[in-house]
């Protein structure tokens, strides 16, 4: 454990309390994540910048959090995958679909599962995608604007994903009913 602190509106260094006096006041809480990049304010205001940024990059909610979760999950975040799971479902989203993320299973949808498919490549192979996964994606329906409206999210989610990581990041209690652990050797047959 890197000993980072998690900071509130009180702690953070000057630079970091506008930001997470907005973010309480939005959501009611400051995510523990958001309150380990304060201790930079720089990191918090590119996370926050690059969020909203992802937020217009051509897809729906459902579809940012079919590449985020994706992300999280590839590089074994438990705390953004609780998080982007506590926030699928208060948004209303397709709980069907962040379950089959959530367990590495198809998603029925074969926009979506192109979706997932591509991103996992995508941040498995670190931006070496072949032809052919390129050709899958867009043959599913997607635009090549996508493409890169995906490495814009899994650039966002690597930065918090590593973050947490170092930080050993704690789940709020809001996360907790959607905490996550990585597979496992034990399930490792059923990981695709």
């Amino acid at each position: 454990m890197s000993d980072l602190k998690i900071h509130d509106e009180t702690t953070a260094p000057p630079a970091a309390r506008p930001m997470l006096e907005q973010l309480k006041r939005a959501n009611g809480i400051i995510p523990n994540m958001l309150g380990v990049l304060a201790e930079n304010p720089a990191a918090l205001e590119g996370y926050l910048s690059l969020s909203r940024i992802f937020d217009d990059a051509g897809f729906s909610p459902l579809e940012r959090q079919v590449v985020q979760l994706t992300v999280s999950i590839e590089n074994a975040c438990h705390f953004c995958v609780a998080a982007h799971s506590a926030s699928a479902v208060a948004e209303g989203l397709d709980a069907s679909v962040i379950e089959a993320i959530r367990t590495n299973h198809r998603i029925a949808d074969n926009r979506l599962e192109a979706l997932r498919v591509f991103t996992r490549r995508m941040a498995q192979q670190r931006g070496f995608v072949s032809d052919t996964d390129v050709s899958v994606f867009l043959n599913a329906g997607w635009e090549k604007a996508a493409i890169l409206g995906v490495i814009l999210g899994v650039a966002l989610k690597t930065m918090s994903n590593y973050a947490n990581h170092v930080a050993e990041t704690p789940l709020n209690k809001d996360y907790k009913p959607y905490a996550w652990a990585p597979c496992t050797r034990a399930c490792a047959g059923d990981c695709a």
